[in-house]
């Protein structure tokens, strides 16, 4: 349709989605965008890179789901994927635990960069709660009609997928991901990897290594966790 944002979004998702664009609350969700950009508002990630996570994991090649929170706030930082950044972005503290758990995990060497693509492009859904944000200020389109949009993206792969991980970090995941069928998927959680929680049990548990033996188990490719 004319109306319609051009936005990057996988036609997989696109056609699973469909519903979810007519309702209402998406519109009333443009609308809310559509004006605090209007307003002066710096939204990120830029435009074309909302809807990133779905365009580069297709539905039907997903096979482990991390959900994030918020985009990063600060500029040149969100590009669509949750933890993620650019290459030349330093890694945000939370990422760079997620590296050290790696590390711990699987005995990967810590990246020199933070960008995760490699891992979307493998199957790895890299999914935040609320897919937009303004510069500086965390949490400031919460509330808006993301969290409604995403929760249908955990129930479509709920629905849709089998054998899926999900690494559920933090009590907002946590709560997110309350209605997964855990006979058909598999649900590992654990705190937040914010420095603020890190060491309460993130840091040790060897998500990766689950992940990727409940995947070899269910004769899926296991994932690269290495960045190239």
């Amino acid at each position: 349709m004319s109306d319609r944002p051009k936005i990057k979004l996988h036609p997989e998702w696109r056609d699973a989605l469909a519903g979810e664009f007519e309702q209402d609350y998406m519109r009333d969700l443009k609308a809310f965008l559509l004006a605090r950009k209007q307003a002066g508002a710096v939204i990120y990630p830029p435009g074309p890179e909302i809807f990133n996570a779905l365009d580069s994991t297709p539905l039907s090649e997903v096979k482990v789901v991390i959900l994030g929170q918020d985009p990063y706030h600060g500029p040149g930082q969100a590009h669509g994927l949750c933890f993620s950044v650019r290459e030349g972005v330093p890694p945000p503290p939370s990422l760079v635990n997620i590296f050290r758990e790696l590390r711990s995990d699987l005995g990967l060497a810590i990246p020199n960069h933070g960008h995760l693509q490699s891992w979307a492009e493998q199957g790895v859904l890299l999914l935040n709660a609320v897919l937009s944000v303004e510069r500086g200020q965390a949490g400031a389109h919460q509330g808006q009609g993301w969290e409604r949009f995403t929760d249908a993206v955990v129930a479509t792969v709920n629905q849709r997928c089998e054998h899926v991980v999900f690494l559920l970090w933090g009590a907002q995941a946590q709560r997110k991901g309350s209605a997964i069928d855990t006979r058909r998927h598999l649900v590992l959680k654990a705190p937040h990897p914010s420095p603020l929680s890190a060491h309460r049990g993130f840091l040790g548990c060897r998500h990766f290594s689950q992940a990727n033996a409940w995947l070899a188990g269910h004769g899926i490719e296991p994932v690269d966790w290495a960045l190239p």
